[in-house]
């Protein structure tokens, strides 16, 4: 039930806030620039603000908002947020998602850089190499925070995690798992300096995923469904894995073959 009417701090669609707030939507560039993302949607908000994230800017549609959520302003409030209250034509225009519920948040970027990743003793990582769809980051994300992932590193991405689709496609999650991106010859040199063994995903695979060696310090690499991993990661892998598959196609979506590949190596592991 939409909450009770309450004046609206920005009505128009012509303010620079807004344009800013497009830019951000729109382009990674502007993301870069400012070391900014977007996050929309009450829950995917709450989970930020679990995870320690702190907004810059809160903007809600009081004809939107449901009565029950409100209480997400004192909290937003009380990280030191500038909180703006926007008219429904406003909220449609910054909008990113169908069916909005009138919650858009400005917050830092979740990436780091990758010597910033602290791993611990018997690390899981996952590697993504490659991967152009931002709904495939989010579900990737959604998967390791489910496993217990140390983090998740993306290795000559196409697509950023800040774009704010892998946000919403990761329901917040992006902010409870450690992420980075870089180059994969750089990957590569970080996970060797840190004793991982790297397991790659690919149909030409030597070992069934069943047999592989995934608990202890390990990397499970998946690449772009339309190419799959490069050679580089073919030629440094440890062990090629192929995940056993009865049907007459020979590959999975990548988010798919990560999660299952991530459930088995939590299922050896735990």
């Amino acid at each position: 039930m939409a909450g009770a009417p309450v004046p609206a701090d920005l009505t128009s669609t012509a303010n620079p806030r807004v344009k800013a707030l497009i830019r951000l939507r729109s382009h990674r560039r502007a993301r870069v620039e400012a070391g900014s993302t977007l996050v929309e949607g009450h829950d995917e908000l709450r989970l930020a603000l679990q995870a320690g994230v702190r907004p810059t800017e809160l903007y809600w549609a009081p004809s939107l908002a449901r009565d029950e959520h409100r209480g997400l302003l004192d909290d937003v409030r009380a990280t030191g947020a500038r909180v703006t209250s926007v008219s429904r034509d406003v909220f449609d225009r910054i909008a990113y998602r169908e069916g909005p519920d009138g919650w858009l948040a400005v917050v830092p970027d979740p990436g780091s850089a990758i010597a910033d990743i602290v791993l611990g003793p018997r690390p899981l990582v996952l590697v993504a190499e490659g991967i152009e769809k931002p709904g495939n980051i989010g579900a990737m994300l959604r998967t390791a925070e489910a496993c217990g992932v140390d983090a998740v590193i993306g290795a000559s991405t196409v697509t950023d995690f800040g774009n704010p689709n892998a946000v919403r496609a990761s329901k917040g999650t992006v902010f409870a798992v450690p992420v980075a991106s870089a180059p994969s010859a750089e990957v590569l040199d970080w996970l060797r300096g840190h004793g991982v063994r790297i397991a790659v995903t690919t149909p030409a695979g030597t070992t069934a995923l069943g047999d592989a060696r995934l608990d202890g310090p390990v990397a499970v690499v998946v690449g772009a469904e339309s190419t799959g991993v490069t050679d580089l990661w073919l030629d440094a892998a440890d062990e090629t894995v192929v995940i056993p598959m009865r049907g007459k196609v020979n590959s999975l979506n990548a988010a798919t073959a990560g999660a299952v590949a991530l459930f088995e190596a939590n299922r050896q592991r735990h």
